[in-house]
Formats: structure tokens, C-alpha cells, sequence
């Protein structure tokens, strides 16, 4: 985790076209220092709850993550975790993790026990354990481990490279 400079806020506003709300620290950056992952407070500034500690921000990796979800990647996920043991006890353990460090920021009894995603039973946002695996590093949540395997294997995103530049060009007014 790093602290928020005025850059980043800068930068999260081109990604978003607003600022993360609850914004607390940048989570996960590019090689080249622009935010991929930003973590928020459990509870916002108005007093709504927020479970989603890790926020995906950067958008070639919401694009990736969003790739992946059209092609039905969580169906492939939450069908191995019903039929993997010992792939469901480690996104369990992941589950487990996220609340730990979400509970660091403060307790939200609203959202006691909930995480994001739809750990620990299933795969319901990519983005949100990707941002968690991101946030944490590898071989804490199998499946966003295995979300940016995937999305580095196609093309459409890889942590190791900087993709800001294509984003923009890719997004440039025609």
C-alpha cells in the first residue's frame, strides 16, 4: 500500500472520471506508478457500508476482467470450486484475508463477514478478486491469481507491463 498523492488523484479521475469514494491508498500500481488498485474504507463518507476494500481501477484491467467475464470464465471457476476441495479451502483462506485487512480499516457490522466478489462460495466479480490478488500479491486468491494467469495468456492484460499508453490510444476520440 502506498499513500495517495495529488497525481493519483489526478490519474483515478482520468481512469474513473471521478475519484474512488472512501478512497484510503493505492493498493497495486503499474510498473510505470499510475494506480491499478485502490483501497477503500469499509464505510463511506456519507456512512454507507462499503465491502469493496480492493477497487480494479485501471482501465485495461477492468477491460481485461470484463473480457474474461463475457467469455464465462466465473461459470469455469465456480464450477471448480464446486468440485475442488482443496481449491475452495484456498479461496476460503483468500475470504478470510480480505476480511482481515478490510477489518484494519475499521469494523462495518453491516457488512460483517462479507468480502467482495462472492468469496467464499463462488465467483460473482472478477474485478474484485483480481483487485484482492492485485492488492495482495500471488498465492493469496487462487482465482484472481488465475484471472491474471488468464488475461496475461491472451493478451488483454498483463501486471507486468505498463498498458497506459494503449489504454489511451485505445481510447483516443476518433
Amino acid at each position: 500500500m502506498s499513500d495517495v498523492t495529488t497525481r493519483d488523484r489526478e490519474v483515478l479521475t482520468d481512469q474513473l472520471g471521478r475519484l474512488p469514494r472512501g478512497l484510503v491508498a493505492i493498493a497495486a500500481r503499474c510498473p510505470c506508478g499510475a494506480p491499478v488498485v485502490v483501497e477503500t474504507a469499509p464505510r463511506l463518507e456519507d456512512g454507507t457500508p462499503f465491502p469493496t476494500t480492493f477497487y480494479l481501477t485501471h482501465p485495461a484491467a477492468v477491460k481485461a476482467c470484463s473480457t474474461l467475464e463475457a467469455r464465462g470464465v466465473m461459470r469455469e471457476m465456480n464450477a471448480r470450486l464446486a468440485h475442488d476441495p482443496e481449491l475452495a479451502a484456498a479461496y476460503r483462506a483468500a475470504h478470510e484475508d480480505y476480511l482481515r485487512r478490510r477489518a484494519r480499516l475499521g469494523e462495518v457490522p453491516e457488512i460483517a463477514g462479507i468480502s467482495a466478489g462472492g468469496m467464499p462460495e463462488r465467483v460473482k466479480c472478477l474485478h474484485a478478486v483480481v483487485g484482492h490478488a492485485l492488492a495482495v500479491g500471488p498465492g493469496v486468491n487462487p482465482l484472481g491469481d488465475a484471472a491474471l494467469e488468464q488475461a496475461a495468456r491472451e493478451g488483454l492484460w498483463d501486471q507486468n507491463g505498463c498498458w497506459c499508453e494503449r489504454d489511451r490510444a485505445d481510447n483516443a476520440p476518433a
